[in-house]
């Protein structure tokens, strides 16, 4: 993103958004690897939480879509960046944890069960805690 890029409110300034984005565009490009887990981890359990807010609220098309984000940010983000050659049992052990998460996804997306979103929560909120104190410096 540039600052040329940014989303124009009324007036033709920037949005609060846009200010929040390059926030997070440089924490990204500043983080450590340990740290790019642990934002992800953040980003998906935020998801999730969106996700019950809109289940609660009964809208349907946009507790989709923040679980569709949960779910790319588990597959696509966590899960990816585990090296299962260097990490053995551990690594192993982690993909089934993703594998789970995204299942308890994918299920309170179809049975609009709470549940599921909390349990997915929970798994996230361990895992991230768990992750924070094993790469504490």
């Amino acid at each position: 993103m540039t600052y040329s890029a940014l989303r124009r409110g009324p007036g033709g300034r920037p949005t609060v958004q846009a200010y929040s984005n390059i926030g997070l565009e440089t924490k990204v490009f500043s983080a450590s690897p340990e740290e790019l887990i642990a934002m992800l981890i953040d980003g998906a359990r935020a998801a999730v939480i969106k996700a019950r807010l809109h289940l609660e609220n009964n809208q349907i098309a946009e507790r989709g879509e923040s679980i569709s984000k949960a779910i790319n940010i588990v597959e696509s983000g966590l899960k990816a960046a585990v090296n299962k050659e260097k990490g053995g049992d551990i690594a192993e052990q982690l993909i089934t944890t993703y594998d789970l998460i995204v299942y308890h996804l994918m299920q309170a997306n179809l049975h609009a069960d709470v549940e599921r979103l909390n349990l997915a929560e929970q798994m996230l909120t361990t895992l991230g805690d768990t992750w924070k104190e094993a790469t504490k410096k």
